[in-house]
Parts: structure tokens; C-alpha cells; sequence
């Protein structure tokens, strides 16, 4: 069992995954966004392949814990993941992922994978599964 975790983003969403253990996070893939169906599908196929049990989505809003523009947009997207693939899905704050996994990485390819993989962390330890 594992869980997954993703950035979404308008053009990129960035997909990580735990260890079997529920102990680490690591960055997986970025999937193009190219519409919500397209993108469920692609995950659907991740969480089937790694028997995900729970997605955690992060949740875009500023330092005013108010949500951002995209925020709608990834609620829209949590719903339909929700209704397509049958597994709970969680939200967990984003703020300021992208930036410190461009930071850790050093270059913008997998950022997104990066900062799915910081969102998914942060739940775990939230959550003293870590």
C-alpha cells in the first residue's frame, strides 16, 4: 500500500509516491496537463500499478491561508479523482513547495515530481505516519 502525492499546477502536475512503509517520499513523474480526463487517467494508471490507498493533493493558497486561482481548479480535479478512481483524496497545503523544490533541485526539470513529493511529506509528518 502506498500513497501518492500531487502538485498540481495548470500546465504540469507533478505525481510522487511513498515506500511501501509509509515512511518516504520520493518524486515519480510529471504528467502534462492537458485536461482533467487526461490527467485522471494517467494517475489512475500510477495508483493502479503502485496499489495506492490514498491521494494527497496539494492545496494552492497564499500566505493568508486564502485560496489561490488554480485552487479551483484542483478542487474541481479532486472530485473527479475522487469519482474515477474510488480512493480518498486529501488535501494538504502547498504553500511555497515549488519554490523550495526548485531550490533543492537546481533545475526545472522535476520540479513538479519534487514538489509532489515535499506535499506528500508534509501530510505524512502532519499526520505522525513518518
Amino acid at each position: 500500500m502506498r500513497y501518492l502525492g500531487i502538485d498540481y499546477g495548470e500546465k504540469n502536475i507533478g505525481i510522487a509516491l511513498t515506500d511501501n512503509a509509509l515512511r518516504m517520499a520520493f518524486p515519480h513523474s510529471t504528467i502534462k496537463n492537458k485536461g482533467a480526463d487526461y490527467a485522471a487517467g494517467e494517475i489512475k494508471k500510477i495508483c493502479e500499478k503502485n496499489e495506492v490507498a490514498r491521494i494527497v493533493l496539494g492545496k494552492s493558497v497564499n500566505y493568508k491561508n486564502e485560496d489561490n486561482p488554480v485552487a479551483g481548479e484542483a478542487g474541481g480535479f479532486k472530485r473527479l479523482l475522487e469519482k474515477t478512481l474510488n480512493i480518498p483524496v486529501l488535501y494538504q497545503s502547498e504553500i511555497l513547495t515549488t519554490k523550495e523544490a526548485g531550490r533543492i533541485q537546481g533545475k526545472k526539470e522535476g520540479i513538479h515530481a519534487s514538489a509532489a513529493a515535499l506535499i506528500l511529506r508534509s501530510y505524512l509528518e502532519r499526520k505522525n505516519v513518518v
